[in-house]
């Protein structure tokens, strides 16, 4: 089946580098995604990554801050909730930090821009100088504005956008893009860097397209939290798991005889679910059931071979991937799409070492 969204043709491409400031966890499962997987209830610990992007003419972006080092510091409202969690967090280094570190002028950062509002996104705008502009998703300023202090229960502080350019993307505005079924924007007006209007996880939720190279074209999906998990949006009918996988998700581990499409569908099949349906179905989020359009929204794209699609918290492609300084940009080439795709089907081993008997049995009938 050949790809259902046809993609933006264009020549323009944008430097896309992947920063993880930090990671946390250890994340009950149960709290984001439904049913649940006999033998995987948590994840020990997922990154929240953010994103460098570079255009030709010497602007830059970021996209998505993570969690700030002081996060003790966030609004009261969040400050007061994160030892509730119980998460251990990582992080040493806000984003600024990592940049100048590596000799970035901050000074360049034209714009910061907000996937959404969470505190595991924010990071600290305010550590960047005033002339960075901040944008937001649609809704964004009538439901967060003002922020703390000023109003104490907002989940942001005033600070964040103080003294800024804050701006709030309005994909009603005439001309107006479409990237199948997402309304888009065309940041630089080149077709190199798109926003892709994504909501229902939280209001405003905004994605990220970057077209990494022409001739062909391939892309890199900035997904936020779009969805948490890649189980959440694959399979799909788009997008079956194939019938033979490669590289095995489990390759760093060459003895394992964890075979993930039998045990995938012995788990679907006692589960009462489909081949194509997804490993498991969203449950968290501002507007669930908006947010189950906008993941089907997703699949239709993620089904494209020259679409590489990262979600902040995706474990797998922190663990196999080039970091910054280093560019994504070959990532198609470097062959991550391909290898990562299926990666997250290693998290049903402990499912397969429970259960295998069942699946080869079941197999051998079938």
């Amino acid at each position: 089946m050949g790809p259902p969204v046809q993609l933006p043709v264009g020549s323009a491409t944008i430097s896309v580098k992947l920063l993880n400031p930090v990671n946390f966890g250890p994340s009950q499962i149960n709290r984001f995604m439904s049913p649940p997987v006999p033998g995987l209830e948590t994840f020990p610990s997922v990154p929240s990554f953010s994103f460098l992007l570079g255009h030709p003419s010497g602007r830059n972006l970021v996209f998505d801050l993570g969690i700030r080092k002081d996060y003790q510091n966030y609004s009261k409202k969040v400050a007061d909730y994160i030892p509730t969690t119980k998460y251990k967090i990582d992080v040493e280094q806000n984003v600024v930090d990592i940049l100048e570190a590596h000799g970035v002028d901050t000074s360049t950062i034209e714009t910061i821009i907000w996937g959404h509002w969470h505190w595991d996104h924010i990071g600290d705008p305010s550590s960047f100088p005033k002339s960075t502009a901040l944008i937001v998703g649609p809704g964004f300023k009538d439901a967060m504005l003002p922020g703390y202090p000023t109003n104490p229960d907002s989940p942001i502080r005033e600070s964040d956008y103080e003294g800024r350019d804050l701006r709030e993307i309005n994909f009603d505005d005439p001309g107006t893009l479409q990237v199948g079924k997402f309304r888009a924007f065309d940041y630089f007006e080149d077709g190199s860097f798109y926003l892709l209007d994504s909501p229902g996880h939280a209001i405003g939720h905004l994605c990220g397209l970057a077209r990494t190279t022409s001739n062909p074209d391939t892309f890199a999906l900035l997904g936020s939290d779009i969805c948490h998990y890649a189980g959440i949006f694959r399979p799909s009918e788009h997008l079956p798991i194939p019938e033979s996988i490669t590289p095995h998700p489990c390759y760093m581990h060459s003895e394992t005889s964890f075979c993930p499409g039998a045990a995938f569908d012995e788990l679907q099949r006692r589960r009462g679910r489909q081949p194509t349906d997804t490993l498991y179905d969203m449950t968290f989020g501002h507007d669930v059931p908006l947010a189950i359009k906008t993941m089907r929204q997703l699949q239709e794209v993620d089904c494209n071979e020259n679409v590489f699609v990262i979600i902040s918290h995706d474990a797998t492609i922190r663990d196999g991937v080039e970091h910054f300084p280093a560019s994504l940009n070959d990532w198609k080439a470097k062959g991550w799409g391909k290898a990562l795709k299926w990666a997250f089907l290693r998290d049903m081993e402990v499912y397969w070492q429970e259960n295998g008997a069942m699946v080869d049995e079941h197999t051998i009938q079938t």
